[in-house]
């Protein structure tokens, strides 16, 4: 038997995010998955998954606002 000791996987850590659905939106959700046999929790991180995903570290190029938002003086 050898003496190894397991290494500790480091916790992590979620953060609740909370919103707010009418009726009406909350049924259309509720059918929407049964029909797809998903959970509303899975639904939206899907959705949402390029914005949590791609923006950890830095905001790309594309999606940055400069001062100028207006782009009528650029001449390419």
């Amino acid at each position: 038997m050898s003496s190894r000791k397991s290494k500790k996987r480091k916790k992590i850590k979620f953060k609740r995010i909370t919103f707010k659905l009418s009726a009406k939106q909350k049924k259309s959700l509720d059918n929407y998955c049964s029909a797809r046999k998903t959970t509303p929790n899975k639904l939206i991180k899907k959705s949402i998954d390029r914005y949590i995903n791609n923006f950890a570290k830095s905001i790309p190029e594309e999606f940055s606002i400069s001062e100028n938002q207006l782009d009528l003086f650029n001449k390419e």
